[in-house]
């Protein structure tokens, strides 16, 4: 049997784009089915009904999301570790609480990045917490706050979530796409 290949080439994109992740959504991991694609695609324009809450994180500066394939010829398998880094700043008592509660669930996660893209991170299998710190730091400069890292392993990289309109912001996508944000 044939595998499929590409069907396109790519030219050298324009210096216009940026690193850094602006914003993640936690969503409840059974919270969603079934899944609308773009026609032919990977792209994700909906999901299943009712409106799916996702509970919105904002970040700045210090978080990373890679996605990092994982392939072997010996064993005919290939799977995409999608890892998300995330730094929050300051401990509060609530995300005390939201820490520990992710920590015991496997969400699906919503990325966003600083270029306006959207992805689904653990759509088939969710996101678990791997490791991270609650921290006050040493000295007056030093960061409050807590380092998470989830990682996820799937049959598929991340999809994308597709533009609802051209012009939306990726909060108002997200919504088209049938999630409502928290």
């Amino acid at each position: 049997m044939a595998c499929d290949f590409i069907t396109t080439g790519r030219t050298e994109p324009c210096k216009t784009s940026v690193g850094g992740i602006n914003a993640v959504y936690f969503v409840e991991f059974s919270d969603f089915s079934p899944v609308v694609y773009e026609a032919g695609t990977d792209i994700i324009t909906g999901v299943g009904s009712p409106t799916v809450e996702a509970y919105k994180f904002e970040v700045r500066g210090n978080s990373t999301y890679t996605e990092n394939i994982q392939s072997s010829r010996e064993n005919g398998t290939t799977a995409f570790e999608q890892v998300l880094e995330l730094t929050l700043k300051k401990l509060t008592k609530e995300d005390h609480k939201a820490i520990k509660l992710l920590s015991f669930r496997r969400p699906h996660i919503l990325i966003e990045d600083n270029n306006g893209n959207v992805f689904l991170s653990g759509l088939n299998y969710g996101c678990d917490i791997t490791g991270g710190t609650i921290v006050t730091g040493g000295a007056m400069g030093d960061m409050s706050g807590y380092t998470l890292s989830f990682t996820a392993l799937e049959k598929i990289p991340a999809n994308f979530i597709a533009v609802a309109v051209e012009g939306n912001t990726p909060a108002q996508n997200i919504v088209a796409a049938g999630f409502a944000i928290q």
